[in-house]
């Protein structure tokens, strides 16, 4: 490893939620000394991403889910709501955000995470071990090379600024033993739209400042013209009716798909379901197989309604995706790499909608405005061939519906986030050196992300890690839907980020801190060796992997000493799992590097809601961990 300063260095490519989460939890997770550096090209997206920074997020922007599912710790489900009733900054606040009591079920503007995520940054660099230190940086990556154990990154940084190791605005290197890529979402070009793209009544980023401007100077009774009925249509069309706007809102949508609204009292849960078997059977063709799909789906659909009467009609579908997740990636087995491409494009959306709601806030307005009789908001079901400048001066858009087709003539056309999962499309130098390099490989199945391992280390062609650099968030995609079954939007989401973040963490600070050949030791490891050790031996274990999940998830610095004082205790009291050396000293730091894949593997665990979960580990109240 590069040795030329005091401490390693982690460098994150990307400052965003993604980023965000990873720095906190290294902070958190670290034991000695470490140097995290949080890299962002764009100083308005750190700590929020293009999702919730503030100036593409108005007042009216909020959460699709409830604010009790915002926390950026799965294990404390309630933080975000405990921070904006109790630590958030309200002075600023307008009315009616700045009296509100925030509830686990209730609503919250999107633009106050990013608020959230800089205070909890703040607190684990406090809350940080001696020697564990973050700098946060303002540039963009344009190369990365892989050099022996560790990593260079070529940094160009705006003008007059510059880290303390290179010189004002000119490209910089720095030097790190391991990388962790968290770009986040990457624009697509929209194809339809080549001759407006830089036209005043086009909004290509409904998220931006400049897309917000336009939409709130918009008068009320103009014509507007949404691509696409995702929920991010659903933001831009609350945000012109909350300010009054009376005139036609037409939402185009290819597959014609709607939302749900969640009931009132809706929560989080994970059902166990009966397998949907036929989905394993061997992939014969497209027909054949959308049938059993739409077969295995009304039965799961019918079990639900018979066996949980509870589950409100509205959230049937989500249960039951959620239910179906463990068994997709036996299902996605079957189906043939191109088969499965245009299955997973023509029909994201249609799961994405399955698979998620959104709260009453943003779905009661857009409901009413679509009522037959008087509503100012229109589902245009057909495919957008193209938008052009019209003579009245005006868009045009050109639709192609089923049997016919029509166009639009609109005073403001936006284009929904349509993101790029080819990272070969993406003009960025970043992505043209990993690629050119070798160092990362797009995903092979689905076409979507990267090639990465379970823990999201880069990976070339052949399987092998391409270097010490890892990646999360929607760089995963493709992975995520063959490993987890998590398609649509949740192979990218808050929780998979969550996930992402712990995994990404542990996986550095196991690599910084454990000595090489403990490393090989601990890959060549059985993958049932915990389960054969004798009960009292296996009772011990269990209960050092619950203390090393409360050290993890401890806010203090004084928590995780205590609990790491425990830990230490308890592992001196085991024997010794099978297979580990007799010496002592390197038995326990094998022990405790076991005990902490064990203990990631419970604070990821899909199969209960993170409140299950905490139950499960006796930390139902943070506060008390230390009890």
């Amino acid at each position: 490893m590069y040795r030329t300063r005091t401490r390693p260095r982690v460098l994150i490519v990307g400052a965003g939620l993604g980023g965000t989460a990873t720095a906190i939890r290294l902070l958190r997770f670290a034991r000695a000394p470490l140097e995290i550096v949080l890299l962002e090209r764009r100083s308005e997206y750190r700590s929020a991403g293009v999702a919730y920074h503030r100036d593409g997020n108005p007042w009216d922007h909020v959460f699709n889910i409830q604010a009790g599912r915002m926390s950026v710790f799965r294990e404390d489900v309630n933080d975000f709501v405990r921070w904006a009733n109790h630590e958030a900054d309200r002075r600023d606040w307008p009315t009616p955000w700045a009296e509100l009591e925030f509830s686990e079920q209730g609503p919250a503007p999107r633009r106050i995470f990013q608020d959230y995520l800089i205070d909890r940054l703040a607190e684990a660099r406090r809350e940080a071990c001696p020697g564990v230190v973050l700098v946060e940086a303002d540039g963009e990556a344009v190369d990365v090379e892989v050099r022996g154990p560790g990593v260079e990154v070529t940094v160009r940084h705006p003008s007059g600024t510059g880290p303390q190791d290179g010189p004002g605005p000119e490209p910089t290197v720095i030097r790190a033993e391991h990388v962790v890529l968290a770009t986040g979402l990457e624009l697509r070009e929209p194809p339809f739209a080549a001759e407006v793209l830089t036209h005043s009544s086009f909004v290509r980023h409904p998220y931006s400042a400049d897309g917000v401007r336009k939409l709130a100077a918009l008068p009320p009774g103009a014509t507007v013209a949404i691509v696409g009925s995702v929920l991010s249509a659903y933001d831009s069309a609350g945000l012109l009716l909350r300010q009054g706007h009376t005139g036609p809102i037409h939402l185009i949508s290819r597959t014609g798909t709607l939302f749900r609204t969640y009931p009132e009292d809706h929560e989080h849960g994970v059902l166990r379901l009966p397998c949907p078997k036929t989905l394993l059977e061997p992939y014969r063709n497209r027909e054949e197989f959308l049938a059993r799909v739409r077969s295995e789906w009304e039965a799961a659909c019918a079990t639900v309604a018979r066996d949980h009467p509870e589950v409100a009609p509205a959230v049937v579908a989500e249960r039951v995706t959620k239910a179906w997740e463990p068994h997709l990636p036996q299902a996605v087995e079957q189906i043939p790499t191109k088969e499965l491409r245009a299955l997973l494009d023509e029909f994201s959306t249609a799961i994405a909608a399955l698979r998620v709601g959104a709260v009453e806030y943003t779905m009661e307005i857009i409901e009413r405005a679509m009522r037959p009789a008087d509503g100012a908001v229109k589902l245009v079901v057909g495919k957008v061939e193209g938008v052009t400048p019209a003579e009245s001066g005006r868009l045009a858009v050109s639709i192609a519906a089923p049997g016919r087709k029509r166009t639009i003539e609109a005073d403001l056309v936006v284009s929904n986030f349509g993101r790029e999962w080819d990272y070969r499309k993406v003009g960025q130098s970043l992505w043209g050196s990993l690629l050119r390099r070798g160092i990362a490989i797009p995903h092979e199945r689905t076409g979507r992300g990267l090639k990465v391992d379970e823990r999201g280390t880069l990976l070339s062609r052949d399987g092998e890690p391409t270097g010490p650099i890892s990646a999360l968030g929607v760089l995963r995609e493709g992975d995520e839907i063959v490993r987890n079954g998590r398609t649509g939007a949740f192979s990218f989401n808050l929780a998979a980020i969550k996930n992402h973040s712990i995994v990404v963490a542990a996986r550095v600070i196991e690599r910084l801190e454990t000595p090489e050949d403990d490393l090989l030791h601990l890959e060549a490891r059985s993958p049932g060796e915990v389960s054969n050790i004798e009960e009292a031996e296996r009772d011990r274990f269990r209960e050092a992997v619950v203390l090393e999940v409360r050290r993890l998830a401890a806010f203090t610095r004084h928590e995780r000493e205590l609990l790491d004082s425990r830990l230490d205790a308890c592992v001196r009291s085991l024997g010794g799992l099978p297979t580990l050396p007799v010496d002592s000293p390197r038995r326990e730091r094998l022990t405790r590097a076991v005990v902490n894949r064990a203990a990631v593997e419970r604070l990821i665990d899909v199969s209960v809601t993170p409140r299950q979960l905490r139950r499960q580990l006796g930390i139902e109240n943070a506060e008390n961990m230390e009890d």
